[in-house]
Order: C-alpha cells, then sequence, then structure tokens
C-alpha cells in the first residue's frame, strides 16, 4: 500500500539499542491512579520557557493533590540532550518522562525506548480528534504513537506592514501575489530585498513543494521514495529558486544564509518578506523595539491560494519505558499536555499548544501576530518523513545542497531535484 506522509521537524540519526521494556500498567486504571509514595523523574528541556519555576510548582502540586504521587523535574540543555538520551537509553537509565523534540521521537521509539500511547489517549473521550495533526504525526512511528503532543510552532510569511502600507499592497494570497507585491517593492525600493531566499534553510523549501502538490517523500511498503524529482515538487521548487533567479528578489549572499541571516536582515531593514516562525515577531519586536507596528504575518499561500502546509516544529512528552508506573506516567503527561496547564505553558513561552481545544483563544485572536500562525498549524502544519534515517538527509544537507546549487547555476531544477531525490532516497531506505 502507498503511504502518504502528510507534509515537523527532522528527526535525528538512529540509535540502534536494545531494551528491554519493563514498564508495567495498561490504559484502564479504573479511574485516579494511586500514586501514594512514588516519584516519577522527568526531564524537560531549559530555555523554552526561561523562568519554569513557578509552573514546575505548580503542575507538580496539582499532580500531588491528583495522584499522590510526587515529580521530579529536571532541566536539561539542548545542546546535551541527545547525547545524554542516547547513553541513557543504552544504561536503562531513562527517566519516566522526558520532553522529546519532534526530531527525536522516532529515533527513540525505533531504539525501542518508548511505550505507545495509543490505549491511553483513546481512553480519553475525543482526545484523539484533538491532537493538532502535524504534531501527532511527528510523534507515531511504525503506526503507533508514542509522542504526545505538548507544544508547538510553525512557520508563515513575515512581512513588513509599514512598506506594503506605503506601496498600496495587500499580504500575499497567491504565488502570483507574492511576485506582484516583491515587483513593486523592487522597483520603489532598490536596496530592500523583496523576498530572500536562504540557500542553508531547509524548511523553508518544503512549503513550496507541498504547496504545487508535490511530497518530500512517501512511504511504500518499508521502501521510501523521494520526491523532489516529481512534476509538482519540480514547480513548486522552481517557483521558490526562481524568486532569486528570474524575479531577483533575493542576493547572491542569500546562497548561504541561514534562519537567522534572514532575520538579522530584516531586523536591519534590508528584508521586506520571509518565512519564519510564529515565536520571531515577539522576540524581533521586544529586542528592537521600533519594529512594533511595522511587522505583520500571512499564512503561506498554495499556489493558487488557500495555505501550503509548512514543517511543524516542537515537542512531546513520551514515557519511557524504564517507568515503573506507565499509568501513573500517563497521568503527568496527560496534566501537562491538555487543560489549563497546557494553555500556561503556551502563554508563558509563546508557542501554541498541541492540542487545538486549548488553541481556542489564539484561533479566535484578532492579533494579526496570532491569529495567521495558529491557522497555519491548525490548517497547514505538517511533517518531513517521520524515519529515524531523515536525520541522515539532514547531516547530508541533502536539500539545502540542492537549493545552493540551482541558486550557484551550477544545477537547473530538474538535474538539482533528480540529484537530491536519488540521494535522499538512498539514505531513508539505509
Amino acid at each position: 500500500m502507498h503511504k502518504r506522509i502528510l507534509p515537523v521537524m527532522a528527526l535525528g540519526a538512529v540509535a540502534t539499542l536494545g531494551l528491554a521494556a519493563c514498564a508495567g500498567g495498561g490504559a484502564d486504571t479504573g479511574g485516579a491512579v494511586d500514586g501514594e509514595g512514588q516519584e516519577l523523574t522527568v526531564w524537560i528541556m531549559k530555555g523554552t520557557n526561561p523562568d519554569a519555576t513557578a509552573f514546575y510548582d505548580e503542575v507538580s502540586s496539582a499532580f500531588e493533590d491528583e495522584t499522590g504521587a510526587t515529580v521530579k523535574i529536571e532541566e536539561i540543555q539542548w545542546a546535551d540532550a541527545h547525547d545524554r538520551f542516547v547513553t541513557s537509553i543504552a544504561g536503562g537509565t531513562t527517566p519516566d518522562i522526558a520532553e522529546t523534540g519532534t526530531t527525536w521521537t522516532a529515533e527513540f521509539a525505533d531504539a525501542g525506548a518508548l511505550e505507545p500511547l495509543d490505549e491511553y489517549v483513546d481512553a480519553e473521550k475525543g482526545l484523539r480528534d484533538d491532537l493538532v495533526e502535524g504534531l501527532a504525526v511527528a510523534g507515531t512511528y511504525d503506526e503507533e504513537l508514542y509522542g504526545m503532543p505538548w507544544y508547538a510552532g510553525v512557520r508563515s510569511i513575515v512581512y513588513r506592514t509599514d512598506v506594503f502600507e506605503e506601496l498600496g499592497l495587500e499580504a500575499p494570497k497567491t504565488w502570483d501575489d507574492i511576485v506582484t507585491a516583491g515587483e513593486a517593492i523592487k522597483a520603489a525600493k532598490p536596496d530592500m530585498l523583496p523576498f530572500p531566499v536562504a540557500g542553508d534553510a531547509e524548511f523553508q523549501v518544503y512549503p513550496w513543494v507541498w504547496g504545487a502538490g508535490g511530497e518530500v517523500a512517501t512511504l511504500d511498503g518499508k521502501t521510501w521514495t523521494s520526491e523532489l524529482d516529481s512534476e509538482e515538487s519540480q514547480a513548486g521548487i522552481e517557483f521558490y529558486t526562481g524568486l532569486a533567479t528570474e524575479h531577483g528578489f533575493s542576493s547572491a549572499g542569500a546562497t548561504t544564509w541561514k534562519e537567522t541571516d534572514l532575520r538579522d536582515s530584516f531586523t536591519q531593514g534590508n528584508v521586506a518578506m520571509m518565512l519564519s516562525g510564529s515565536w520571531t515577531p515577539k522576540a524581533l519586536i521586544e529586542a528592537n523595539p521600533e519594529l512594533d507596528g511595522k511587522i505583520g504575518a500571512a499564512v503561506i499561500p498554495g499556489e493558487d491560494g488557500g495555505i501550503a502546509p509548512s514543517v511543524l516544529g516542537g515537542s512531546h512528552l513520551s514515557v519511557f519505558n524504564t517507568t515503573k508506573n506507565a499509568d501513573l506516567a500517563w497521568e503527568f503527561v496527560k496534566l501537562m499536555t491538555t487543560g489549563e496547564f497546557a494553555e500556561q505553558w503556551a502563554d508563558e513561552t509563546g508557542y501554541f499548544p498541541g492540542v487545538q481545544s486549548a488553541m481556542e483563544e489564539a484561533l479566535a485572536s484578532t492579533d494579526p501576530l496570532v491569529a495567521p500562525f495558529a491557522q497555519q498549524m491548525v490548517e497547514g502544519g505538517a511533517s518531513v518523513p517521520v524515519t529515524p534515517n531523515f536525520g541522515a538527509v539532514q547531516a547530508k544537507k541533502t536539500t539545502n545542497s540542492m537549493i545552493q546549487a540551482i541558486l550557484g547555476g551550477q544545477k537547473d531544477v530538474a538535474t538539482a531535484t533528480k540529484d537530491a531525490a536519488a540521494e535522499m532516497t538512498e539514505l531513508l531506505n539505509k
């Protein structure tokens, strides 16, 4: 059967580790879980919430009131986390629960380290349908859910509203609108890049592939096939790179840019439109108060309208199968990822919750820097191929090299996409 992968973040390399499951319990807990005298160890990444102490105290107290169990929360640096996870998996010393970035969930599931959560989710009325789809897809491996969606951000179009207003332009709703706006900006403001194409920014590429009806890769049985060289994917890549090569909306220097370079140039007043994360506008304005009122956001349009899917990134909460009480661990995961604590975490961090019911305020927001991202996340949040091998694709910079070869004139779109698809297919099937 041909399986179409929904167009969140790339996944790390496979940790080929054996681990015997030793978790107990099941989904049918028969009511409240009695955790009296027990303690759960939880690893949370440091930095997403700059001052999380009060939040941890509050959620721990609520959990103890509900179950009688205590929680030991340990903050882990993102930079050190992957190696620490791999070491703990190998040694059987994993925590009961941990935040697993969407980049790692499939890897740890493949390593045999995580508890499947389907029975728990399905036992909660309406919860399955409430999960933000892109995050749920990224947390699913071999048709089982191993990562409970917690929080996420997504990329959309960020643009200079003052420039658009000055030139009588509206936020683009189609690809032709992007070109029209870009040409007007190029003519009126020759020192400003209308829409630079960052050559070293992989997640800037895929929305145009998906927006044209293409795919990054598809799974048939156990075999992956990259479709970057399909007619649809080529059309999307042709449009995106054409913003630079055909329309002159970019610069030669942008060929090596990462997303951080895009944001820096935008902050300096040198960029009119870019793809950037939902976490960006607030941070830009806080660091550059003069930009207040001059930044807008819009969903990424499909070729002829609608919403082009965008890579949705964030984190899951996962239960490790070294836990002695999976039922109790799930109760903590549920407390953190649904209801008031999910909303509180999102409010404090600037990200979106992983369940749609907790996003009602964001979806109903009239804030021009919130509403478009919320819509993009729910209606167009997407995932790259969910396989541990996608980390090898990223390590090889397959997609980035493809874009840079086109921008630099070393290859045309047909040749570059064919070469990239062949390399990606080989890496995905190793």
